[in-house]
């Protein structure tokens, strides 16, 4: 496996395919799931002539599952750590619900000279938890009992989500994909428990407001209006409104898994804002 190690002894796994020389795409994955959810992607933009680069997070997939370091500081300085490696530079960074944060603290605090575009989806900046600045966010009960159904029971808590909420397939009209929820499934039991627990706050409770702030390049804000996981109104239309070259994509209908569900769609419109 390719892999490097970071300054705390970390071994994280990455993919890098592509030319070396063409434009790298950087694609940070949601919780608790790992590189493998961005197949859709990577393949096609490897076949769009672009260079594409997704890793593994501490504790999820096949990075080691050490105990602590499940934070967005560490997140993102782990990121730091494989593009460094890598020497990326004019890179597009994207990042899925909790990857989304991941990015966003990424290009706000290392990025610098490095990134040329910033994409989120389903993300969840600027914060999840009600708060008395985000009145709107959900209330801390929410992520205990993600904790608790996590601790209680984490191989059918793995099942229940993508069976339901994640691609709404919940809804009365949906078209189910057995082989959809089993991929989620996979991804999340590879990955290790501790991790995934103490991800819960890193993901609910991380405020990334002056994240937002201090990014300076170019950033597109997608978002499915149906998104059940991270709904829009406390996310995506708050986060478009502190970035500083933020634009704002709303799919009416669209879950959370969007870039499984839809991942035509979403593809051409990354397409579009990438050669844009």
């Amino acid at each position: 496996m390719t892999t490097i190690t970071t300054k705390d002894g970390v071994s994280l796994f990455y993919k890098d395919w592509g030319p070396k020389t063409a434009q790298p795409i950087f694609f940070h994955h949601g919780w608790p799931l790992c590189s493998d959810d961005w197949d859709a992607q990577m393949l096609f933009f490897l076949a769009k002539g672009y260079r594409v680069i997704a890793y593994d997070r501490r504790g999820h997939g096949r990075s080691n599952q050490v105990w602590d370091g499940h934070d967005m500081d560490h997140y993102a300085a782990d990121v730091d750590a494989v593009v460094t490696h890598l020497d990326l530079k004019n890179a597009v960074h994207i990042g899925h619900s909790t990857g989304g944060g991941e990015a966003v603290c990424y290009v706000a605090r290392h990025g610098k000279g490095r990134v040329a575009k910033l994409v989120i989806i389903g993300a969840v900046p600027p914060i999840m938890v009600k708060t008395p600045e985000y009145p709107d966010g959900l209330p801390i009960e929410v992520f205990d009992g993600f904790r608790k159904a996590l601790a209680d029971n984490r191989a059918q808590f793995y099942v229940d989500v993508p069976s339901g909420p994640f691609y709404g397939y919940n809804r009365p009209e949906a078209v189910v994909h057995q082989g959809v929820i089993q991929n989620w499934w996979r991804q999340g039991m590879m990955g290790g428990a501790k991790a995934h627990y103490d991800g819960i706050k890193a993901f609910s409770e991380t405020d990334f407001t002056a994240d937002l702030k201090s990014v300076d390049v170019p950033t597109l804000v997608m978002h499915g209006d149906d998104d059940q996981i991270v709904p829009i109104a406390a996310s995506a239309l708050l986060s478009v409104k502190l970035l500083k070259q933020g634009v704002l994509k709303v799919y009416e209908g669209y879950d959370h898994g969007m870039c499984t569900s839809h991942a035509d769609v979403i593809n051409t419109d990354l397409l579009a804002f990438i050669e844009g």
